[in-house]
């Protein structure tokens, strides 16, 4: 059974993921609205779900089931470099298939005001919140490595 503190970590987790969802739902809202075709949907709404999700981790660790879980935050600290490369390579995809190939295959269909406003969207939210995964990352294994450190030497989180 469930103790009062479990049972408010686990309602909180619930929302933030909830939350989450929403922001992925309204970032990707203009781009479904406006193309036929979005081959970075998937890399969209990873950087969405990593940057929100590690970001929060960051700063609201001990407000976590992770709080004072030292195999996981250990297993965490290594997991993340390599998931940090799988983050670079699909920014550099997007880039390079944009640098390449130009977005009119993407948005060519649209008129010319909708086209470069759509256009300006995607290329900032996909900057912005696959540039933000990519440094949250590292910030959050050095947050999960402090934390050890805190909770073995001080006992706080």
């Amino acid at each position: 059974m469930m103790d009062k503190r479990q049972r408010l970590l686990l309602v909180l987790e619930i929302l933030w993921w909830i939350v989450t969802a929403i922001v992925v739902l309204a970032v990707l809202y203009p781009i479904q609205k406006a193309m036929h075709v979005w081959p970075f949907q998937t890399w969209n709404i990873v950087f969405v779900i990593t940057l929100v999700t590690l970001t929060r981790y960051i700063f609201l660790l001990p407000h976590t089931f992770l709080a004072k879980r030292q195999e996981i935050k250990v297993a965490l600290i290594i997991a993340v470099f390599p998931f940090l490369f799988y983050l670079i390579g699909g920014l550099n995809g997007f880039m390079r298939y944009i640098e390449e190939n130009t977005f009119e295959a993407l948005t060519g269909h649209l008129p010319a005001v909708d086209q470069k406003s759509i256009e300006n969207y995607i290329w900032n939210e996909m900057l912005f919140f696959g540039a933000g995964s990519i440094i949250a990352a590292p910030v959050l294994a050095g947050r999960l490595f402090l934390s050890i450190w805190r909770l073995r030497n001080r006992g706080t989180v």
